[in-house]
């Protein structure tokens, strides 16, 4: 008897294979990459590392804004948007209005999971995906009421750890307007 002739469909379709891999890998190391965020961001508060859980993967990092946040009564807001291959990542704001004036915050009782307060200026509130603190700015010169919001996409973080970063962000973000602003002075 003879031999079963060869079949050459095994060696090509593993070899195939191996391409694929080979190219999926790539593709994916591509995309894994994080995107170069600039030293300082968005009114010259945030360092690379503090944005860069928010960023998720990407080719081209795009900010827009100001350089400063230093609302006065002629200039009442800045915002800064940062944004990975045209997708919005983080936005930071700020408003300032004359005193009396409230900010009108939506109600939070329907957001799931339910906001928290935030110990951060005369309100503060945080969620998942952000904070908004608001406090009243009194000086010898001049007075005014301040509100700082700041939220970002958590789609790459681990669940249940973006409200403490969230925190730490608004902490920050509040120390640095309070002097840009000169609140308090």
């Amino acid at each position: 008897m003879g031999r079963a002739p060869r079949s050459r469909t095994a060696p090509l379709l593993a070899v195939a294979l191996v391409v694929a891999a080979v190219l999926t890998g790539c593709a994916e190391a591509q995309r894994a990459a994080a995107p170069q965020l600039p030293e300082r961001t968005c009114f010259g508060v945030f360092t690379r590392s503090d944005l860069e859980p928010l960023m998720g993967d990407g080719r081209t990092v795009t900010v827009s804004g100001p350089a400063d946040a230093r609302l006065t009564a002629q200039r009442r807001a800045a915002t800064c948007n940062v944004d990975v291959d045209g997708r919005g990542r983080v936005l930071v704001a700020a408003t300032r209005q004359p005193v009396g004036q409230s900010f009108f915050w939506p109600p939070t009782d329907q957001s799931e999971p339910a906001p928290e307060p935030l110990a951060l200026g005369d309100k503060g509130i945080l969620w998942d995906t952000g904070a908004r603190v608001a406090l009243t700015c009194k000086g010898a010169e001049d007075s005014f009421e301040l509100e700082l919001s700041l939220s970002g996409s958590v789609e790459h973080m681990k669940p249940g750890t973006s409200r403490a970063l969230f925190s730490s962000l608004m902490a920050k973000y509040l120390e640095s307007v309070k002097h840009q602003t000169r609140c308090g002075v």
